[in-house]
C-alpha cells in the first residue's frame, strides 16, 4: 500500500486465475446477450412494421358453388374503397357470374344479371361513374387468382378506365418462355412497349399461371386467398354461345370480413 496517495493497491497474484477466467466468461456472456437483446428488438419492430404495412381489407363471398375469400390491394385505393362500399351496401348480393371462359376468367358484378332469365345475354350492366385506372406493375399483375375490373374496350375508353361494378377474377393457364415472348410482343404493340414482364412476372406466369396479355390494361386491385378451388370449379361449368353458365353460379352474399381504418366512409 502507498500511504502517500491515500489509494491501496491489491496485488492480482492474490487474486486466483479462475475467478479471473469466469470475470471474463460472465463479461463475455453479458455482452452476447446485449447483442441478442438488440437483434431481437430489430426483428420485432421489422415484423410489426410489415404487419402494418400489409394489413389488408377481405371480403367473402358464399357462391352457389363455394366461399371465396378475396384479399384487397392498399396500393389500388380507389378500386380497393369502391369494391368495399358495393359490398357493404349489398349490391354484389344475388348476382350472377354472368361470363365465364375456360382458361381465362370469371366475371360477375352486373346489376342487370339479377334474377335474370336464363339465356339472357348479360354484361351491359353499370353503377355509377367509371374509376379511374390504376396499375401497379410491376408488383400487381394478371396473376392466377387476382380480381380486376372489367372495363369498355380503348376506342371509347383510351385511358383505360374502370367499370364502376364489373369484376373478374383470373385463371388462365401457364406458360412457357417462348409463349411469354409472344405474349411481350402483343403487350409492345398494345401498350407502345411501356408494359414489360420482368422475371419475377415471368416465374409466376410460368408456375402458377395468369393471363399476362392484360397487364397494364386492366386495374388488377386484390387477389384470391381462400376459395381458388371454387374458381377452378366456376372456369369449368358449361356455358352458352354468350359465355354465360347454362345453369346459373349466384353470388348469394358478399360481405366485408375484415376491414382497415384508413378505408374512406
Amino acid at each position: 500500500m502507498n500511504k502517500n496517495q491515500g489509494i491501496v493497491f491489491i496485488k492480482s497474484e492474490i487474486i486466483p486465475n479462475f475467478v479471473i477466467k469466469i470475470a471474463v466468461v460472465v463479461q463475455l456472456i453479458i455482452l452476447m446477450m446485449k447483442r441478442i437483446l438488440f437483434l431481437l428488438v430489430i426483428l420485432i419492430s421489422v415484423s410489426a412494421f410489415a404487419t402494418r404495412k400489409e394489413k389488408r381489407a377481405q371480403v367473402l363471398f358464399q357462391t352457389s358453388m363455394g366461399n371465396i375469400r378475396i384479399e384487397l390491394y392498399n396500393e389500388t385505393p380507389l378500386h380497393r374503397d369502391n369494391f368495399l362500399q358495393k359490398v357493404k351496401h349489398g349490391f354484389y348480393d344475388g348476382l350472377l357470374f354472368h361470363r365465364v371462359i375456360k382458361d381465362f376468367m370469371i366475371q360477375g358484378g352486373d346489376p342487370t344479371s339479377k334474377n335474370a332469365p336464363k339465356g339472357k345475354m348479360l354484361g351491359e350492366g353499370e353503377d355509377g361513374d367509371m374509376i379511374p385506372a390504376e396499375f401497379a406493375l410491376p408488383k400487381i399483375f394478371h396473376k392466377r387468382g387476382a380480381i380486376a375490373m372489367a372495363r369498355e374496350g380503348d376506342d371509347v375508353n383510351p385511358k383505360r378506365s374502370s367499370s364502376s361494378c364489373q369484376f373478374y377474377i383470373v385463371w388462365g393457364k401457364k406458360f412457357d418462355d417462348e409463349m411469354l415472348g409472344k405474349v411481350q410482343q402483343r403487350l409492345d404493340k398494345m401498350t407502345n412497349g411501356t408494359v414489360k414482364i420482368d422475371s419475377a412476372q415471368a416465374e409466376v406466369y410460368k408456375t402458377i399461371g395468369g393471363v399476362p396479355h392484360l397487364d397494364g390494361q386492366y386495374t388488377v386491385f386484390g387477389e384470391v386467398v381462400e376459395g381458388l378451388d371454387v374458381v377452378d370449379r366456376i372456369q369449368q361449368v358449361s356455358t352458352d354461345t354468350n359465355d354465360r353458365p347454362l345453369e346459373d353460379v349466384t353470388i348469394i352474399k358478399a360481405k366485408v370480413i375484415k376491414n382497415i381504418k384508413h378505408h374512406r366512409k
